[in-house]
């Protein structure tokens, strides 16, 4: 392969998804390490963190700062963005959603969608060989 080159039918002419998941999933940020050792345990072997804010059905709170209400509309989550084999994709899910479980509102979102390709920069690896 060429420097810089892409692989002939990296951008959408390879079979659709061919077999890799993206999961996101938005969970508090105290149960990070916890979920993170979960999925490292279940055979995940790298993901992404973002620190983000958003709301949901709490839509935000009140605190009290220095004798002064506030209201705090978006709360302080974690983003997670895993990909991973098709064959995985129903274990990660399950064990983020049951790690990253408080049992009160907010504990997060999890979404899985297909990834049409993935390249690993370094190697020039696709798909499946790529994570």
């Amino acid at each position: 392969m060429e420097t810089g080159s892409v692989p002939e039918g990296l951008c959408g002419t390879t079979r659709k998804g061919k077999n890799v998941k993206l999961i996101i999933a938005t969970i508090k940020p105290f149960k990070l390490e916890e979920v993170r050792e979960a999925l490292t345990a279940v055979g995940v072997r790298g993901m992404m963190v973002t620190e983000i804010k958003g709301f949901g059905l709490q839509s935000g709170h009140t605190e009290i700062y220095r004798g002064a209400e506030y209201a705090v509309n978006f709360v302080p989550k974690v983003k997670l963005e895993i990909v991973v084999a098709d064959g995985l994709a129903d274990q990660v899910v399950s064990t983020i959603a049951r790690t990253a479980k408080t049992e009160k509102i907010g504990d997060g979102k999890i979404f899985v969608l297909d990834v049409e390709s993935a390249l690993r920069v370094r190697t020039g690896e696709v798909n499946e060989d790529a994570l």
